[in-house]
């Protein structure tokens, strides 16, 4: 059996080999998370020539508490080092600029479903899917070794699709079985749920499917959340303070930091508290 956080072990991100990429490429609006708008492919003002935040240390009291979440799963260091062989930068190639930006999209992509894929081979649940989940995971580290121009053929909607339907097949053979402590039946499904500010304290959630879901500032405090669905769930703001997370079900490190945890917290194997978690 694989072993998941051995295989997202490559999947964390390593600034120091990296050119600012998450500095540059996306675009971001003024909002609650970021200060300032910048447009796709121009660099936040806060980047320095050296390739560092100029205010790291201070993102979240400057403003820009959406850095602080943003996880690009080691694709910025495969991007620069790998894809370009640590030859092409942004700032001595604007020519290129715009190929390594989109070749960097596409490596998120690949290295955020792998993330997922390590934690499906992993589950005792899935061993009737390991065949295949085996196949979308050499599928995809391989393209990760690519070469800009086959990135750039890449159908990314297509595979996020494929490897999206293997994973929720994960999903649902991993919580067949699971029914609420009180005994009964498993609550309704709640994919793509609007469930901003929701008061769901103590909530029987074991089982359930939150994938899609729109949690932003709810109360899951006390939240009973094993074998939960969390794929792609929005927990920016959720209170999850106290409550256990190291049962649920496809967890990243971006969801961690968006929401409001405390020491009490218990997270899935291999996923840290995030330092403000601990400041505030």
């Amino acid at each position: 059996m694989p072993d998941a956080v051995a295989a997202r072990a490559r999947l964390r991100a390593d600034c120091t080999r990296c050119t600012g990429l998450c500095c540059v490429a996306p675009a971001f609006a003024a909002s609650a998370d970021f200060a300032i708008d910048k447009p796709a492919g121009s660099a936040c003002p806060n980047l320095q020539d050296d390739d560092r935040c100029g205010i790291h240390a201070q993102l979240r009291e400057r403003g820009f508490p959406g850095c602080t979440v943003f996880d690009c799963f080691g694709a910025g260091q495969q991007t620069v080092q790998v894809t370009f062989a640590g030859s092409s930068h942004w700032r001595e190639s604007p020519e290129q600029a715009a190929t390594v930006f989109a070749a960097f999209g596409v490596q998120r992509l690949l290295h955020e479903l792998l993330w997922y894929l390590a934690e499906a081979r992993a589950l005792d649940a899935a061993a009737p899917l390991h065949r295949e989940l085996a196949a979308a995971h050499e599928r995809t580290a391989h393209l990760t070794a690519a070469g800009p121009d086959e990135l750039a053929a890449v159908d990314a909607g297509a595979l996020k699709a494929e490897v999206g339907a293997l994973l929720l097949s994960v999903s649902e053979l991993a919580r067949s079985g699971v029914r609420p402590r009180s005994g009964g039946r498993r609550r309704a499904e709640r994919r793509n749920a609007d469930l901003v500010g929701a008061d769901l304290r103590r909530a029987e959630l074991r089982g359930v499917s939150l994938r899609g879901a729109l949690l932003i500032g709810a109360d899951l405090r006390g939240a009973d959340l094993h074998r939960t669905d969390l794929l792609g769930a929005d927990l920016r703001g959720a209170d999850v303070g106290g409550t256990d997370l190291s049962g649920a079900l496809f967890l990243t490190r971006r969801q961690v930091a968006g929401a409001r945890g405390d020491a009490t917290t218990r997270l899935p194997a291999g996923l840290e508290h995030p330092a403000h978690w601990e400041d505030s």
